[in-house]
């Protein structure tokens, strides 16, 4: 296979650290000198003239900070100049409309991580099937969970290679996310069927063929008592707490029992969301999904004092079993996974899906009359069945008539395609 026929891919790999109780301790105090340079570069940032504010002045300031405090001294070389180049990049994105503007990283608020730029520094081998070793600066050898094949050793070159990586500490401890740059072949137009895709709360993923993903509760009944437990707890140590007291530890500890089992909750459900989608991406060729404004979907209800809301307690209980099912991140799943397979992601408007009959075509009051079943009330037709199933037909209808959604400056704007396909069978 010819060179100019491969296409070059970024891809991101993350595995499960297994540190002691020593390097657990450096990583953290890496990953705190970390968010201080960060810092500090912000406060530089502030008091010096915008003409002064050069990259060459920046990293002059970096260095002369790594040798008056000491505690700087504990992050590598590179991983500081990585700090330097992601404040950058970050003013940049803000510029050019893609981001906010950087602001100080708070302890509490911001992920501990450190960055290791150098793919060639890691030196990674497989001591196992299920882990593998990995050198990481100043903390030395350590073991990681192997899942995933790894393009190192004879299986490394200058196309296929592992770029750097980035520490990072969440909830369920240290973690290890590798970069990784691939030459492949681009992928074969995918030959599969178009299918159309309806997310909801009860029903998470329906397909228009009838197929469905569903998925049960992302903990169990034991680890939902142990939550409901350690909330209760952490809000009557809150409730003790005097103003201006410092959160104590066992307040701390109890903080950290609750980010531990939300945290497996949120792994469970993107695990349950990664098998979902993959299998969606293999088996059709054109997945077809609404252009939801999950935002605006999740606004509260309370109102004004002027005009205060109605039934906010039912809406809160309804944006916080959205928010649950992360549809943004289905469908960004989604979107990569089927350019992977040769296949395409198309948005339709939302907007009357599941009220219209998908059999006759016509939009009835009353036809919903419940969450699962569709009745048409037209009395020509009178077709009834599963109402996400009905919605999921209509997003396909929508996509083969010509009508897609096109996101422009934020907003879903809609245009009908010079290709028409023909209207879903009846």
């Amino acid at each position: 296979m010819s060179q100019g026929t491969l296409a070059k891919r970024k891809l991101g790999h993350r595995a499960r650290l297994v540190l002691s109780p020593a390097e657990v301790s450096t990583a953290e105090a890496q990953a705190y000198a970390a968010r201080t340079m960060w810092n500090l570069l912000h406060a530089w940032w502030q008091m010096m003239p915008k003409d002064k504010r050069t990259l060459a002045n920046a990293d002059a300031a970096i260095r002369q900070a790594r040798k008056d405090l000491d505690y700087l001294a504990v992050l590598p070389a590179q991983a500081a100049q990585a700090v330097l180049k992601t404040y950058f990049q970050a003013w940049k994105n803000c510029w050019e409309g893609r981001a906010d503007a950087p602001t100080f990283k708070g302890r509490f608020r911001s992920v501990m991580s450190v960055d290791v730029p150098q793919g060639r520094d890691l030196n990674i081998t497989r001591v196992h099937r299920r882990w593998g070793m990995v050198n990481l600066p100043k903390i030395g050898r350590v073991r990681f969970r192997w899942t995933k094949d790894l393009p190192v050793g004879k299986h490394a070159d200058t196309d296929n290679r592992i770029t750097g990586a980035r520490l990072i500490k969440d909830a369920l401890g240290w973690h290890i996310a590798f970069r990784v740059m691939t030459q492949e072949p681009p992928p074969e137009p995918h030959q599969g069927p178009d299918v159309g895709i309806d997310v909801g709360v009860t029903v998470p993923l329906a397909l228009s063929d009838g197929t469905t993903f569903e998925h049960g509760e992302w903990l169990t009944k034991k680890e939902k008592t142990k939550l409901l437990r350690l909330e209760q707890r952490a809000a009557q140590r809150k409730q003790h707490r005097k103003a201006g007291e410092r959160t104590s530890r066992r307040l701390h500890h109890t903080y950290d029992q609750i980010a531990r089992l939300r945290a497996k909750a949120k792994r469970r459900a993107a695990n349950w969301q990664h098998q979902a989608t993959t299998t969606i991406a293999r088996t059709y060729g054109t997945v077809v999904v609404e252009a939801l404004t999950i935002t605006s979907m999740v606004k509260s209800a309370r109102g004004t004092v002027e005009e205060p809301g109605k039934n906010v307690a039912q809406k809160t209980g309804l944006n916080r079993s959205i928010a649950s099912q992360a549809w943004n991140r289905t469908v960004t799943m989604l979107t990569y996974k089927t350019a992977q397979h040769g296949g395409t992601l198309v948005k339709v408007p939302a907007p009357g899906t599941s009220q219209r009959c998908s059999a006759c075509g016509f939009t009835t009051p009353g036809s919903r009359e419940d969450q699962a079943t569709f009745v048409c009330k037209n009395p020509d037709c009178g077709w009834f069945g599963n109402a996400d199933h009905n919605a999921a037909r209509n997003i396909l209808h929508l996509y083969r008539i010509g009508l897609v959604a096109i996101p422009a400056a934020g907003r879903a704007v809609v245009r009908r395609a010079r290709r028409v396909k023909p209207p879903i069978a009846r």
